[in-house]
């Protein structure tokens, strides 16, 4: 070797001179295990979060689901005519359409609303959402939604995951996967019934479909406890809990190490770590007697008919200020809201227990300077026929309806599309459900033609495809 080979040293001249250049490169090191702990995905993330398009305002949804099919006709899209024809048929310029129940023909039925002219925009709203009425000006409705589904489980099925076939992610996965969550001791996707029953189609609406099973949704129950057995016994340490669970990790990795590709058992292992880590850190994000008694009674907590939709509400402004990234809260869980008869009762009661709370919902996320980062979406899976069924009730209607959004950089005030002149078709800018699901990944900075998952080699979309963003809604 020559001499200009041989690498320089410095002499050393003492012990504290050795200590101190030897220790100057332990800072470096830990600064880096910093960096990198802060640059981890969220637990069940599989992707680094894409490239922000340039729509994106908000950090997080808030889906409010009202499941059994809300009739349009009757909340945020007045149809005078249908009250002038009551009892006749549809006229005969009206196309003609395929419904569950066979009401085709039949007589339509007034609507018996009083309708407001709200905020600054004069926006139309019913006498069944007043106080929602009061946020008219941070409302864009969207009156020409449509659907491929004239059932429950279809339209649910594709109102959660763009078809009405079962086995693709839903919605919320596909925002996990894109994004991951910002909080990893907080589920990325979480899931709120207002009742033990679940909505049609399953635990498949909030599932991961063919996308690794830790994109799926978690589900909380209703009630003050959302989160059965989150604290371990009082005989029992974090330290012997955390030496537990690694023991079981340990198993399960080299279970997993002989099964590549499991990823029901990938997700079994991140859920067991992620359980301890909301151990730690859920008690609190659930604990709702950490709010006033004036925010309790402002979300209707204090009221049997809106206690449970409101702790819902609630529960979900807590989560998104803690990160969390998808929240869906269903009302009426179990197809509550399917009005083929009695719509009178059935709507005055769903509307009832929904209005108050989800005004509580927009006034707080304004007054904490949150909607603005917070996308808010209200619908279900259908809007109801303007025709009668059994005297006093509506049918299924996938052929045009009524979703609004407001926060996240949507512009409020404004309506978008419409139906015709009976709330039967969307004829102006028609809004498959599609577009609304690439709509709603706009607003989150994700652009839904690179949203990607590649499966067997094929690119799979969240819109399956198809569908544009309907750029009017944004401000």
């Amino acid at each position: 070797m020559s001499a200009h080979a041989v690498p320089h040293f410095q002499s050393v001249t003492s012990r504290r001179d050795f200590l101190c250049r030897t220790g100057g490169g332990f800072g470096a090191i830990a600064l880096a295990g910093l960096l990198a702990s802060e640059q981890k995905p969220a637990l069940g993330a599989t992707t680094p979060p894409l490239r922000p398009h340039v729509l994106g305002k908000a950090k997080s949804v808030i889906f409010l689901f009202m499941d059994g099919g809300p009739s349009h006709l009757d909340t945020f899209d007045p149809k005078p005519l249908v009250n002038e024809f009551a009892g006749k048929p549809l006229p005969p310029s009206i196309k003609r359409v395929i419904t569950p129940m066979g009401v085709s023909e039949n007589g339509l039925l007034a609507s018996r609303r009083k309708w407001k002219l709200c905020g600054e925009s004069r926006l139309p709203v019913s006498d069944w959402y007043p106080l929602v009425g009061d946020f008219a000006d941070d409302l864009c409705v969207i009156r020409s939604c449509k659907s491929d589904a004239l059932n429950h489980v279809g339209g649910v099925t594709q109102m959660n995951t763009g078809s009405i076939l079962a086995g693709r992610p839903s919605l919320g996965a596909w925002v996990h996967y894109g994004l991951a969550s910002e909080n990893r001791n907080l589920p990325g996707f979480v899931v709120l019934l207002d009742s033990d029953r679940e909505p049609p189609g399953g635990n498949r609406v909030w599932g991961s479909g063919f996308m690794p099973a830790g994109q799926q949704g978690t589900k909380f129950l209703a009630g003050p406890h959302p989160i059965l057995h989150l604290n371990p016994p009082a005989e029992i340490s974090t330290e012997r809990q955390r030496q537990k669970l690694d023991y079981i990790n340990q198993l399960n990795r080299d279970h997993l190490a002989r099964r590549q590709g499991d990823t029901e058992l990938e997700a079994r292992i991140s859920s067991y770590e992620l359980a301890f880590q909301m151990q730690s850190h859920a008690p609190e994000a659930v604990d709702l007697t950490q709010e006033t008694q004036e925010t309790h009674e402002a979300y209707g907590l204090n009221d049997k008919r809106t206690k449970g939709f409101g702790q819902n509400c609630l529960l979900a402004r807590r989560l998104v200020e803690r990160g969390v990234r998808f929240i869906q809260l269903y009302s009426g869980s179990g197809s509550k809201w399917d009005a083929h008869a009695k719509i009178e009762q059935n709507h005055t009661e769903h509307c009832g227990a929904t209005d108050r709370p989800i005004a509580a919902l927009l006034r707080d996320l304004k007054q904490r300077g949150l909607l603005d980062e917070t996308l808010v979406v209200w619908g279900g899976e259908f809007g109801r026929t303007p025709m009668s069924e059994k005297g006093d009730g509506r049918d299924h209607n996938p052929y045009g309806f009524t979703m609004w959004m407001a926060g996240g950089g949507v512009r409020g005030g404004q309506v978008i599309g419409a139906t015709d002149d009976f709330g039967m078709h969307a004829i102006e800018r028609p809004v498959h459900v599609h577009s609304l699901h690439a709509t709603i990944l706009a607003a989150l900075g994700l652009d839904h033609t690179e949203l990607i998952y590649k499966l067997q080699g094929r690119p799979e979309r969240a819109s399956v495809n198809e569908g544009e963003v309907i750029t009017e809604v944004f401000a």
